[in-house]
């Protein structure tokens, strides 16, 4: 792991140390607060800080120093990033003339996407010794438009495939709420960084889960936006196209406001905009318990989902049971396959720039076994999975004729120890390990439709655990508005995890 320093940063002026310090731990006395504002949080959102630096409370020089040290004080603790790239943030933040929504903010690219300057390592042995990249894709471009500074590249697993990001070339990442445990993935080491307050946002993406999941272990709000609909030039509308770009944030408004500054402009859904007020209509609401794999959620998870479902009824929501729209069983072993399918390309790819067959020396045994997995299909079975997987898409879509959003657990457990779901467990076991813990996230990635995690229930050891709820392609407005509703009817920004700056 690259060793986290910059130059200079130890004669930082006396000032900044009592901002890092003090003056970022809530919002000062007399401060304009925006409208649908967190209430009592424990620190500023991005919202709250970006309206500091244009008012001249704080310089974004000033923001970036507290924002580096809290990254070196907590690192050795959680490891949440994976490359650092102090020195240019700060001679960026210090020099000013940011503009956007969230000018002079500090941020963290997810380490599965280039950004010039910094090497990109997708949680990956084999990619060490590699070269800073030199191009971005224009999804990365669209965050600076917004304002905001990067200041490193956050921690993921093995080119983001497990729900943990424990990649075996790397430390893990660890959850602030209880270091033993799983962070989640594969956006682990963004949601860790914002838990932790380091920063109030970090960028994620989320190909079965992977904003949502990890949003659920660290206690943050995750919304995955519909396919199509960021700023991609590359995405296609086919269900094998599931990964999409957002953010984990600890505020409903921050995640609304920076997808309003990278979505799509001109896709082929019409532009959300900028969601500033909650939900004034009622809604149907199905009410979904079981597991992709028909298995019921452990006590904890099926209590989060129930209390989520009794809020919404107390909001005047009608809520009912529901069932999933496809035959779960199938679904799970397709999306299996079609997960896989993506294994096979990186080991191709791999012996290609090598010239060497890869083995666990350069890729996890996880990625190894998926692309074997491939390898024993017979001739047309991928073709196969792609066609049934276009027609669950189809089904999803016609479920929403009946409802306006459904309530679902993310997972099934709250988050697992540390091991149990990382890529060296068996092949076989860690499949079956997989199945029972994370079947509730795939399907809107093969329909393409938006889904969010809302904190909104902790163990009694402490534990968050997200409720999830979805809706129809295209309908983020919807959610984002009953994300409003939710966060203003039971709080969450005042939860502080035990190891947080």
């Amino acid at each position: 792991m690259t060793k986290l320093t910059r130059r200079g940063l130890l004669a930082a002026s006396a000032g900044a140390t009592t901002l890092a310090a003090g003056g970022l731990a809530g919002c000062a006395s007399g401060t304009a607060v925006a409208p649908n504002a967190p209430s009592a949080s424990w620190t500023p959102d991005a919202t709250e800080l970006a309206g500091r630096i244009r008012k001249g409370e704080m310089s974004a020089g000033e923001l970036m120093e507290a924002t580096i040290r809290k990254a070196e004080a907590l690192q050795p603790k959680l490891g949440f990033i994976v490359n650092s790239d102090f020195d240019r943030a700060l001679d960026k933040a210090r020099r000013g003339g940011q503009t956007g929504p969230f000018a002079g903010v500090p941020f963290l690219v997810k380490d599965l996407d280039d950004y010039v300057g910094m090497p990109t390592r997708s949680g990956s042995r084999w990619t060490l010794g590699h070269p800073p990249a030199t191009k971005q894709d224009v999804y990365i471009d669209a965050f600076e438009r917004a304002g905001l500074i990067f200041f490193g590249k956050s921690a993921s697993p093995e080119y983001g495939f497990l729900p943990t990001t424990e990649p075996i070339g790397y430390n893990p990442t660890r959850n602030p709420w209880d270091t033993s445990r799983s962070s989640g993935g594969s956006s682990g080491g963004a949601a860790v960084a914002v838990a932790s307050g380091v920063i109030p946002i970090a960028h994620a993406s989320d190909g079965g889960g992977s904003i949502r999941i990890p949003a659920s272990c660290c206690g943050l709000f995750g919304l995955k936006p519909s396919r199509g609909r960021m700023i991609d030039p590359t995405a296609q509308d086919k269900v094998v196209d599931i990964s999409v770009n957002h953010a984990v944030a600890r505020s409903v408004r921050d995640s609304a406001a920076l997808f309003a500054a990278t979505e799509r402009p001109n896709g082929s859904l019409p532009a959300v905009g900028l969601v500033t007020e909650p939900l004034r209509r009622k809604l149907k609401v199905g009410l979904l318990y079981k597991s992709g794999n028909g298995k019921d959620p452990g006590a904890e998870v099926r209590a989060a989902v129930d209390g989520t479902a009794k809020l919404l009824e107390s909001l005047g929501h009608a809520v009912e049971p529901t069932d999933w729209p496809v035959d779960s069983a199938q679904f799970g072993q397709d999306f299996l396959t079609l997960w896989s399918s993506g294994a096979a390309q990186l080991v191709q790819a791999v012996a290609q720039a090598t010239g060497k067959t890869p083995d666990t020396t350069m890729l996890e045994p996880f990625s190894l076994g998926m692309a074997q997995l491939i390898a024993t299909l017979p001739a047309g079975a991928l073709e196969q999975v792609i066609g049934r997987l276009t027609a669950d898409a189809a089904a999803y879509d016609a479920w929403f004729a009946r409802y306006d959003v459904v309530l679902m657990p993310v997972l099934t457990n709250p988050p697992v120890p540390l091991g149990f779901v990382s890529g060296d467990v068996p092949f076989q076991e860690l499949a079956a390990r997989l199945t029972d813990y994370v079947g509730y996230t795939p399907l809107h990635n093969v329909a393409g439709a938006p889904s969010m995690s809302v904190p909104l229930h902790w163990t009694a050891e402490g534990l968050p655990i997200g409720s999830q709820i979805c809706a129809r392609r295209g309908q983020e407005r919807l959610l984002f508005e009953l994300a409003y509703q939710l966060e203003a009817a039971r709080p969450w920004a005042g939860r502080k995890p035990p190891v947080s700056a």
